[in-house]
């Protein structure tokens, strides 16, 4: 079993900042790819951001130089510190880990909103 909870979501005014947590539990392996997804209303669900064990990251074009992927492996957590936020970034988003046998696994997500 592999738990996945974020937290850290709420409203903020264009060019705020937010920083989502995610810690994950239970079947994690030490090397692992972790993920930020987001889904707006009516949109398909997007990968945002994505750490390996190594510390390997990458991002969508949309948030570079915006959004920033960390780890702590200590305690099996991610982050994603989401600076000068826009509209557009509002959406519902997941935390996500790579099981080898099962696939990508999401957390129930936490709710961003940018307002104008």
């Amino acid at each position: 079993q592999v738990h996945l909870a974020e937290s850290g979501g709420g409203s903020v005014q264009a060019g705020g900042s937010l920083r989502l947590s995610c810690t994950a539990s239970g079947d994690i392996l030490p090397v692992n790819i972790m993920s930020w997804y987001r889904q707006a209303p009516g949109r398909e669900r997007e990968r945002v951001a994505t750490i390996t064990s190594i510390g390997t990251t990458s991002y969508v074009d949309s948030v570079k130089g915006r959004f920033t992927i960390s780890r702590d492996d200590a305690t099996n957590a991610i982050y994603l510190q989401m600076d000068n936020l826009k509209p557009e970034d509002s959406a519902v988003y997941y935390c996500s880990y790579v099981h080898p046998a099962r696939g990508t696994l999401y957390g129930q997500g936490t709710q961003v909103t940018v307002s104008s």
